[in-house]
């Protein structure tokens, strides 16, 4: 029986329902499935096989083989996730706040979003396909850290770039972020902000990831917030003062910013918190010249205190029978008590005197009769003086120095 080229002639061995034995010339066996078998082959049949090669099946599979792989290309090849760009947006004494452009993961999906602390894994950054910030606390002050984020994702890891910072110094003030609330005075809220931008500090008026403190003068709610350079009132000072109380925002007075401004560095905000009377010195007020500040007070309320007493003794007290003490001289010495080197009488003016201090001539109001001046001296340069007219010794020694 001729044949083809590519045809072979085998002889059905076995059959049953799935497979059937065939026997080649060459004493070759294969096992063929029984469903291609013509029908009414049995065992002991001969049959030919024939196989052809396919070549426009071939070029159709392979050319929709190849389109499913750039297809998977372009859509999953071409574009990858991109690292994170992490950003300083403030610092403070004790704080950082980081952020970062909104994550691009192309076509592959998030696993998780870490934050790294001087190379240790510090948290993860929870919603992080729409949280674009965080804000780290409990750092050290004037102390150098490392900050680095870590992408992965079904595609891979992708780590951020490797930001380096130092937290601020007590004397740094330009980490302040306050919100503006309710503050009734005009001039005080014109001061306080003035004070920020000499800082260098920022301010909002709506509560933000890196505000520090909560500034007003009430926590009432009015129709207008703060008017800031540059931002649009959202809400009223009210719901922001609830914001402030549920974030845990310390709410201060504007006197604690002017303090700062004073003492060039951070102040405790106890003595500042909202319903505490804050100390009188940092209120607001206006500067004044060199020449306003020296020139003396016309203003009869402090016309005391200005032209104060600048007597080197207090004025003598005067008693009814004694003369007026308003002359004062130094007190001269007698020609004895110059002449005589070894014995003098010191007479001195009493300095001023302190109440219940002062050293006064005690006796018992009568005088001593044997008492004598030295030769030469007049007695009449003295006032006569009964035994039972009272009398003050520092008018005494103002007379006798007449």
């Amino acid at each position: 029986m001729a044949r083809s080229q590519d045809s072979f002639t085998f002889t059905v061995g076995k059959l049953d329902a799935g497979m059937a034995i065939l026997l080649g010339e060459r004493a070759h066996l294969i096992e063929f499935p029984s469903v291609l078998l013509p029908p009414g082959v049995t065992t002991g049949s001969i049959v030919n096989i024939a196989v052809h090669q396919n070549i426009v099946e071939e070029r159709k599979r392979d050319q929709e083989f190849w389109g499913v792989q750039r297809d998977i290309l372009e859509t999953f090849g071409c574009a990858s996730p991109e690292p994170p760009q992490l950003e300083v947006r403030n610092v403070t004494q004790t704080s950082v706040t980081l952020e970062w452009p909104s994550l691009k993961l192309a076509t592959a999906k998030l696993r998780s979003l870490d934050i790294y602390k001087n190379s240790q894994r510090l948290a993860s950054i929870p919603n992080a396909l729409t949280n674009t910030s965080t804000k780290l606390s409990g750092l050290s002050v004037d102390t150098t850290y490392s900050f680095q984020l870590v992408l992965r994702t079904t595609a891979g890891t992708f780590p951020s770039n490797l930001i380096r910072l130092r937290t601020h110094t007590i004397a740094d003030t330009s980490g302040i972020s306050v919100c503006f609330g309710t503050v009734a005075d005009e001039a005080l809220l014109h001061d306080a902000k003035a004070a920020l931008r000499e800082m260098k500090a920022k301010w909002s008026d709506k509560i933000q990831i890196d505000t520090t403190h909560f500034v007003c003068t009430t926590p009432a709610m009015t129709p207008a917030g703060a008017t800031v350079s540059g931002g649009n009132v959202s809400g009223g000072p009210g719901v922001e003062y609830q914001r402030a109380l549920q974030l845990s925002i310390p709410v201060v007075q504007p006197q604690w910013i002017l303090a700062c401004l004073v003492e060039k560095k951070m102040v405790p905000i106890a003595g500042f918190y909202l319903g505490i009377t804050p100390p009188s010195i940092y209120h607001a007020q206006r500067p004044q010249s060199m020449s306003q500040a020296s020139l003396p007070s016309t203003n009869g309320t402090n016309a005391h205190k200005t032209a104060p007493n600048r007597a080197s003794m207090p004025a003598a007290r005067t008693t009814a029978g004694s003369p007026p003490a308003t002359i004062k001289k130094p007190f001269e010495s007698t020609p004895e008590e110059e002449s005589d080197g070894e014995t003098k009488v010191e007479r001195t003016v009493p300095k001023k005197s302190v109440p219940g201090t002062e050293t006064r001539h005690k006796s018992n109001g009568t005088m001593d009769r044997n008492f004598r001046f030295p030769s030469g001296v007049s007695i009449s340069t003295y006032p006569a003086r009964s035994a039972n007219t009272p009398g003050d010794f520092s008018a005494l020694v103002a007379t006798r120095c007449l």
